[in-house]
């Protein structure tokens, strides 16, 4: 593990713990071999670290493009982080995302695509679905539960709430489901990846 990762994970468990009573639930079920794509719902701009602290081994993540610049043009690559241009989405990101699958990693995604505004789960877009049959991973759905609260989209102020990750059984879908080709087909698997997600419930 990268010691600029290994140091923000540390650093970030250590205050999601402290000042926001993060917890995991599930993590038994975690799959840390292999392929897997990562997806969770979004709440937050707190999010991937709050999935990314749950592994032991480092994952990759998606980060705007625009992160890419002064600074964080040198500290995003050594936070496995992935730019991705929301503005004028291409298959950039997507062929790196399923080439880092290939390759054993797991990788970290958001199908809704935007933070809610509302706290309310909104509909998976197709692309996780295309990652998912060209790269025939295994899906290891998670839910964060109080990241709104801590801070929601539209403001910089953190409040310190109760934060809580939910870890779901992995999904391995059919040989059938992986022939999907299509913008419909893929549409199927990324609602049946939601679908698990929407779920999980805070206990």
């Amino acid at each position: 593990m990268k010691t600029i990762y290994w140091f923000c994970c540390s650093l970030w468990k250590f205050c999601f713990v402290c000042f926001f009573s993060y917890r995991v639930v599930g993590k038994e079920k975690l799959i840390t071999d292999g392929p897997v794509l990562i997806a969770s719902n979004h709440e937050s701009y707190l999010d991937p670290p709050l999935v990314g602290i749950a592994y032991d081994k480092a994952v990759y993540y998606l980060a705007r493009k625009t992160l890419f610049t002064g600074f964080g043009a040198w500290l995003y690559p050594r936070l496995n982080s992935i730019p991705v241009d929301q503005d004028r989405p291409d298959m950039t990101s997507l062929k790196t995302i399923i080439k880092l699958l290939r390759a054993g990693n797991q990788v970290v995604v958001f199908p809704e695509g935007a933070r809610t505004l509302d706290g309310e789960l909104q509909k998976a877009e197709a692309g996780t679905g295309l990652i998912v049959a060209k790269s025939k991973a295994v899906v290891q759905p998670v839910r964060i539960f109080g990241a709104r609260d801590a801070l929601p989209r539209g403001t910089n102020k953190l409040r310190f709430r109760p934060i809580t990750l939910v870890i779901g059984d992995p999904i391995t879908f059919t040989a059938e489901e992986l022939k999907a080709k299509g913008r419909d087909d893929y549409q199927k698997i990324s609602d049946k990846i939601m679908q698990s997600i929407s779920e999980l419930e805070l206990s």
